[in-house]
């Protein structure tokens, strides 16, 4: 199916990581010119292609440089994020480390959101805008060691997904909310253990790969394939249902 994307332009935040650079890649191969956002690894984001932008976004001067450099999008992919690795339960959890984490993920997300947001006024806005955001099954079951992770994805798939579409429409705003995905975020805690672990309540029982995230990204963000979806959480966790607990 032709998603009818060719020629469209789109910033993708986090693109060299392993889920932002599938959904870079996936969208250049519709015939998206992808500006490619990084924080530190520029080489991984310039390996997509095009135009490739460094930028801190839990900085707001470095956000707003980071779109004026962008320059007109049609579309915007809010990937970035960070996962803290280590296990905290609440009691022990460090207020730097929930800080650390809200501004990672939260505020990242809230200050590309809102730097696009700011392109869609005026006469040069976009024809069939669409922001895409992203989640986590952490927000919608919790994590448990990771409460700070699952608060900041609770409320970028709640909170700020919903005011956003109501607010930015006609542009389409929605979450995809991936499960456990193979990534370098994640790579080396995916032990055979927790593999087991974590499929027990996944219908498919197996772990995602990047682009099955990707390609549900780029599904969203075509207004002839998605054209009347907006304001929803779409989850690709293989039929997770949540996690045991014992």
């Amino acid at each position: 199916m032709d998603l009818g994307l060719a020629g469209k332009r789109a910033l993708v935040t986090g693109a060299s990581g392993g889920i932002g650079q599938a959904v870079a890649r996936e969208l250049a191969a519709e015939g998206v010119e992808v500006v490619a956002h990084y924080h530190r690894n520029a080489e991984a984001a310039q390996a997509v292609g095009g135009l490739a932008l460094g930028a801190d976004l839990r900085d707001e001067a470095q956000v707003s440089s980071l779109f004026e450099q962008a320059g007109p999008l049609d579309l915007c992919v809010a990937n970035a994020g960070v996962w803290p690795s280590e296990d905290v339960p609440v009691a022990e959890l460090s207020l730097e480390r929930w800080r650390d984490t809200i501004d990672g993920n939260l505020t990242a997300t809230f200050l590309t959101a809102r730097g696009f947001a700011r392109q869609l006024a005026g006469e040069s806005a976009p024809t069939h805008p669409a922001l895409v955001l992203i989640g986590s099954t952490a927000g919608r079951f919790g994590e448990a060691g990771h409460a700070d992770y699952a608060s900041a994805k609770a409320a970028i798939g709640q909170g700020l997904l919903l005011s956003l579409k109501n607010e930015l429409a006609p542009a389409r705003v929605n979450v995809v909310a991936p499960g456990w995905t193979v990534s370098p975020m994640t790579e080396a805690s995916l032990t055979d253990e927790l593999v087991e672990h974590v499929t027990a309540t996944m219908a498919l029982r197996k772990v995602a790969r990047a682009e099955d995230i990707a390609r549900t990204v780029v599904w969203l963000c075509s207004e002839r394939a998605a054209g009347h979806v907006t304001g929803e959480m779409v989850t690709v966790a293989g039929g997770m249902e949540g996690r045991l607990l014992r």
